[in-house]
């Protein structure tokens, strides 16, 4: 069982601990690019710390998804006030933002060199400036991978700038900043954070390391998604939450995801919808079929990926005696009760089922997939997940 298990250089965690910004803040230097959402006010209070450091914040907002012109726009800002450092504080777009302006600030070759699937996939020659990452939604785990999930508009995807020297230099990661998000925010990224527990946990590149991980993270959601969904204002259910998108994205750096994320890059690319909505209405549709066909193979190693799923149920539902079945019908119930709507709901239709299979099977997330899927089955989960 050799793995090799890498993260950010140094991960902080729990509620109030954004306020540790101030001590380290002068470290990385006297000027930061401060990377936010649409709305810089709703973290003005951490960016205090920051004030408090003596440190100038150069502000940069990112509205919406990035796309690679919203980063090249980050870098030129960042390369005009000579900033150190980088820190982002929002969602998992803004910290995605956030770490590809950090590392395109050192690397100044054209941006399709290095991005995958649309570009050449070229590495990182150069150490990006240090990136300081600070979550505000409990989701994505961006604050402890490896890439930044990108826009291109003019070829309708959404691919990923990687490389290892993109881990951020420090995760600070503070359940706190989660209190307040809308319901339906708290609903899209939680579920985000179940897949991203769920999906390295079968991955053909699951590690013990990840295992123990994901096993963690499910644990901690199940027993906090209903809680948020009742009341946003439980801090203990808003930790627990944080912690698993943490695991989750800890273990996804390290394991891969599957065809749920390997679906996420093109529908988001080409339609107006949120990520964590698009892997919430497919995660039960792929989890069920990929339990199916491996349902049809013989051999240990498909026998063990079913046992797999047997025991996700078991640590959703908190019952010994749950099944694959159980799990999925649990699975379901959350989707149902955070309202998520199916794919349907924007603007996907059949016609474009082949267009976004094709994209889908080319996904890197696919590779880590416990199976590989045919073009018709690709076709079905879109089919069921309108």
């Amino acid at each position: 069982m050799p793995f090799e298990f890498a993260t950010a250089t140094r991960i902080v965690f729990g509620p109030g601990r954004a306020s540790e910004l101030e001590a380290v803040a002068a470290g990385f230097g006297p000027r930061v690019l401060w990377v936010t959402g649409s709305n810089p006010n709703r973290v003005e209070s951490v960016r205090a710390h920051l004030t408090r450091a003596g440190v100038e914040s150069v502000p940069f907002s990112v509205h919406g998804e990035p796309a690679v012109g919203d980063v090249l726009e980050g870098v030129k800002l960042a390369r005009r006030h000579d900033c150190q450092w980088v820190a982002a504080c929002g969602g998992g777009s803004v910290i995605d933002a956030g770490k590809a302006i950090a590392a395109l600030v050192t690397n100044r070759r054209p941006v399709l060199d290095y991005l995958e699937i649309v570009g050449r996939g070229q590495p990182l020659t150069e150490a990006p400036l240090p990136f300081v990452a600070i979550p505000t939604t409990a989701g994505t785990g961006a604050e402890v991978t490896r890439n930044s999930v990108l826009s291109v508009p003019e070829k309708r995807v959404k691919v990923s700038l990687r490389s290892p020297r993109m881990l951020p230099t420090l995760a600070l990661v503070d359940s706190d900043l989660t209190l307040g998000l809308p319901r339906a925010l708290s609903a899209s990224t939680g579920l985000d954070a179940l897949t991203q527990l769920i999906e390295p946990f079968v991955s053909i590149r699951a590690t013990p390391m990840t295992d123990a991980l994901c096993r963690e993270g499910m644990v901690r959601f199940a027993r906090a998604f209903p809680r948020v969904m009742a009341d946003g204002s439980d801090r203990s259910a808003r930790e627990d939450m944080a912690l698993a998108s943490l695991l989750g994205g800890l273990a996804l750096a390290n394991a891969g995801l599957g065809a749920v994320h390997g679906f996420a890059g093109p529908l988001g690319g080409i339609y107006p919808a949120p990520h964590g909505a698009i892997c919430a209405a497919l995660l039960a549709p792929v989890c069920e079929l990929n339990w199916r066909r491996l349902s049809q193979l013989n051999g240990s190693a498909s026998q063990l990926a079913l046992s797999r799923f047997d025991e996700i149920a078991r640590l959703l539902t908190g019952k010994s005696a749950a099944t694959a079945a159980d799990g999925f019908r649990w699975i379901r119930e959350q989707v149902s009760l955070a309202a998520n709507p199916g794919l349907g709901h924007w603007g996907i239709a059949p016609a474009a089922f082949d267009e976004i299979s094709t994209k889908a099977a080319a996904a890197g997330s696919m590779k880590g997939n416990p199976l590989v899927l045919s073009s018709a089955d690709l076709n079905a989960l879109l089919a069921e997940a309108l």
